[in-house]
């Protein structure tokens, strides 16, 4: 037997080994943490409002911008110029890094609804809509076994606050009643049809419900947030309990290729046997999965 114990996530085409021995975790030294500067402080903190003011511009004039709005916190030409190369390098990977955790945490989940919540002027602030909305999630993801990913976004034309998410709502779980209504969208200019909650219109405001019934759905509002995060790199929001891993055992012949840098890591068989603490499980398929161990 190859691994023990690895731990086991799926990209959306095929499930991926990541064994343990290969990702020793050992005690890491913890580094003293130094309080930065307060011309550190500012430094950060313009570059960040300056390359959120830079994703509205085309790819190519994004950096030239950067530099020009560090111009008065970092006067050097050089300096400046390797600040925002390396900052702007940092916040690619941080992309990239949210884009990898969404994934892993998605594709092991079931998910029942692509939802989106709005707020009435008459109900709630901004403020108060997006606090009282995530303490909502909170109560529902502890009694009712809700969950959740998310992201709050502002709409294109008013800028208004609202929040899109990709919800698992257990049989039972569901809070008020689904009716179907319709009307005209100022947005795609044409009628549209939508599943509204009256426990949440109720309590905020309009809201969508729309039932994912495929893989294929489910991969399209996947994609949705995940072109959110490209687009603004704002971060995700989660809720239940959501393991980026299970964990199983691998056979020699499950294995089918070496994968990642340096090949630490193994493509497995798409019928591949689920094995816990050397009880065979069955194949791999959603049922199995539920019964394994889990990690992050």
């Amino acid at each position: 037997m190859p691994y023990r114990a690895a731990k086991i996530s799926f990209d959306g085409s095929h499930y991926i080994a990541t064994p343990k021995e290969n990702f020793p975790q050992g005690h890491k030294r913890r580094r003293a943490v130094i309080p930065p500067t307060p011309k550190e402080v500012e430094q950060k903190e313009r570059f960040e409002a300056a390359y959120k003011e830079s994703q509205k511009l085309p790819r190519k004039e994004r950096k030239a911008y950067m530099r020009k709005a560090m111009e008065e916190t970092i006067p050097d030409k050089e300096q400046r110029k390797e600040y925002v190369e390396r900052n702007n390098e940092r916040k690619t990977t941080n992309k990239i890094r949210r884009k990898v955790r969404l994934a892993r945490k998605a594709y092991l989940q079931e998910w029942s609804f692509f939802c989106t919540f709005t707020y009435s002027d008459k109900l709630h602030t901004e403020e108060s809509f997006r606090k009282s909305l995530r303490n909502t999630f909170k109560h529902l993801v502890a009694r009712k076994g809700w969950k959740h990913i998310g992201v709050w976004e502002r709409g294109g034309e008013t800028g208004r606050l609202h929040f899109h998410g990709i919800f698992y709502i257990p049989p039972g779980g569901m809070v008020g009643e689904l009716t179907e209504t319709r009307d005209y969208s100022t947005k795609d200019h044409r009628m549209q049809t939508a599943h509204q909650n009256t426990y949440f219109l109720e309590r905020y405001g309009r809201n969508d419900f729309q039932a994912l019934g495929s893989p294929m759905e489910v991969q399209h509002s996947l994609s949705y947030l995940m072109k959110y995060i490209e687009k603004s790199g704002e971060r995700l929001i989660y809720g239940g309990n959501l393991p980026s891993y299970f964990v199983s055992d691998v056979v020699d012949e499950d294995v089918i290729c070496p994968y990642g840098i340096d090949d630490r890591k193994a493509i497995l068989a798409d019928n591949f046997t689920c094995i816990s603490d050397g009880e065979v499980m069955g194949t791999v398929s959603k049922k199995v999965i539920e019964k394994m161990p889990k990690a992050n």
